[in-house]
């Protein structure tokens, strides 16, 4: 190249500029940007090669422990800093070495091998996890679609890491028979396992090692333990669990998804299962706030019976609709109008017009009033020996006083709580779950009236029909002893299908589950109620 003569490369188009060189660079730059000077906008799905490059650069910029800069390659930097800065300046963790794998589309998988170090002590990390790479909304650059989960496959929003000596001793948690219990052979015993740590870690009488642990946004969830580099001292922590119904109780809900169950002992109140199914984790048996459909007309004919209204072999007619308030209810598909019918014959049917049709004699808190003082629900006051939700069943009035009574409305309940209400239908008392022997720390257990003699002996009536002829008796079949039970489903907006619920007992077992999406009670959440009846009795 001549002297004075000037190479540009732009874009990957090469150039020489001689004299004007204003003049050639403006024109090299508008026909790269193809507008006369305004810059492209890339639009649609990020390629190939914009795909390899932002991950590439994310992955070295992740890998230097860098945190501002790798966020900078993500579309939520400033989610994605911290949870960063925790992995490299909080949990400890050096030597990173990430290798991506095959992409399918704009989806890379990719592996971590690392060193967890503190106080003198390290051990080696790995794990897979994936990012996805999108077009950014503003900048239309290729970016990291951020997701806690990125940083490490259990993380969610607003959870860190932490590497240092635990908040809790280690437990070793048995069964009521002394038989030890782990998340290794009960998988969704996971977040049950950790909670009891936390709460009880101290009491148990162990003594704290050195973990890596994902610190969760809410401070009422316990830590969950990722990799331990020194062994504590585990205390022994008794629980009320049965390792055989449990062992059911998981192999039941890993057939449907997004399911949960509980299953306790009526006599006593303790619980013997607790399983969950769930891509989230989250403990649903216990915490979820979901309507329960026709299950909740267990409380409903109790509260039609206690209040005088109408009595099991009293009149509840079952037409095909029935408005409320300018709201019509309907029953469900191929149900046949019964003007005739009992209480006995609707509760048996699950007809919700039945009910619907009384929400004109029943006061506005009726239902509320049968569900705080008879079956203890609603009050905020269920020491379980980990976190719980009670029940919320509100005094509506509007549509909702008859959208109540069938378990939708603003009637909200977790398996928990419908296995306690089966339970209290059972035996005609109420005994406040526990999964923690009351022994353990004293605490006080929430009390309710409980049913009547005479109300009882109804209810148990109505749901040994339904468990034997009416519309859970199909699952039900060829369990033997007392039973009883109740079908469930409760519409959700959004969902194609209805979710799953279902109560029962079995002599001195009572259980309940729930299947999200999971259609009638008896698609779902009843095969897996009667499985864990079956093995538990």
């Amino acid at each position: 190249m001549r002297k004075g003569a000037k190479a540009a490369i732009i874009g990957g188009v090469c150039t020489v500029l001689v004299g004007g060189a204003g003049y050639g660079a403006y024109n090299v730059l508008a026909a790269v940007r193809g507008d006369g000077g305004t810059p492209a906008v890339r639009t649609g799905p990020p390629t190939k090669d914009e795909i390899k490059d932002t991950t590439g650069k994310f992955f070295a910029a992740w890998e230097k422990g860098e945190s501002v800069t790798a966020a900078s390659y993500t579309n939520d930097s400033a989610d994605a800093e911290p949870v960063l800065t925790s992995f490299t300046d909080v949990a400890h963790i050096k030597d990173v070495r990430i290798t991506p794998g095959t992409a399918t589309g704009a989806t890379v998988p990719f592996s971590v091998k690392a060193t967890v170090s503190y106080d003198g002590k390290s051990k080696p990390l790995a794990y897979r996890s994936s990012l996805k790479i999108v077009r950014g909304e503003t900048t239309h650059r290729a970016l990291v679609d951020w997701q806690p989960s990125v940083v490490h496959p259990e993380l969610r929003r607003g959870d860190t890491l932490s590497t240092g000596e635990a908040a809790s001793p280690p437990i070793e948690a048995v069964d009521r028979n002394g038989k030890v219990l782990t998340k290794e052979k009960y998988p969704s015993l996971g977040p049950v396992l950790d909670e009891l740590r936390s709460r009880y870690g101290d009491k148990a009488g162990g003594t704290p090692g050195v973990e890596l642990v994902i610190r969760h946004a809410s401070q009422e969830s316990a830590d969950t333990t990722l990799l331990t580099l020194a062994e504590g001292k585990a205390g022994k922590l008794p629980t009320t669990l049965d390792a055989r119904v449990q062992a059911a109780a998981e192999t039941a809900v890993t057939k449907y998804a997004e399911s949960s169950v509980v299953a306790v002992k009526p006599s006593t109140g303790e619980v013997l299962a607790v399983a969950n199914n769930r891509v989230d984790g989250f403990n649903a048996a216990f915490l979820g706030e979901l309507a329960p459909g026709s299950t909740m007309k267990i409380i409903s004919a109790a509260t039609l019976i206690d209040t005088g209204l109408t009595t099991s072999t009293g009149p509840a007619p079952c037409p095909p609709t029935a408005t409320w308030q300018s709201q019509t209810f309907s029953n469900l598909e191929g149900l046949k109008p019964d003007l005739n019918a009992t209480l006995s014959d609707s509760f048996a049917r699950s007809c919700n017009t039945a009910f619907v049709k009384y929400a004109d004699s029943v006061q506005v808190d009726s239902l509320t009033k049968e569900a705080e003082d008879r079956f203890g629900l609603g009050r905020n006051n269920w020491k379980v020996g980990i976190p719980s939700f009670d029940g919320r069943v509100p005094a509506s009035g509007g549509p909702d006083t008859a959208a109540n009574l069938i378990g939708q409305g603003q009637v909200q309940m977790s398996p928990l709580n419908m296995a306690s209400v089966a339970a209290t239908a059972s035996t005609g008392a109420f005994r406040q779950p526990v999964l923690v022997p009351q022994k353990l720390d004293g605490r006080e257990l929430a009390t309710a009236k409980g049913l009547s003699a005479g109300t009882a002996a109804q209810l148990q009536a109505m749901m040994n029909r339904t468990a034997t002829s009416g519309s859970a008796a199909g699952v039900m079949s060829g369990l033997s002893g007392r039973i009883g039970a109740k079908t469930g489903s409760a519409e959700v907006d959004g969902q194609s299908k209805s979710n799953s619920w279902f109560a029962g007992y079995r002599d001195d077992i009572a259980a309940a589950a729930m299947a999200q999406d999971g259609g009638h009670g008896v698609d779902a959440a009843g095969p897996i109620v009667a499985t864990v009846l079956r093995n538990g009795g």
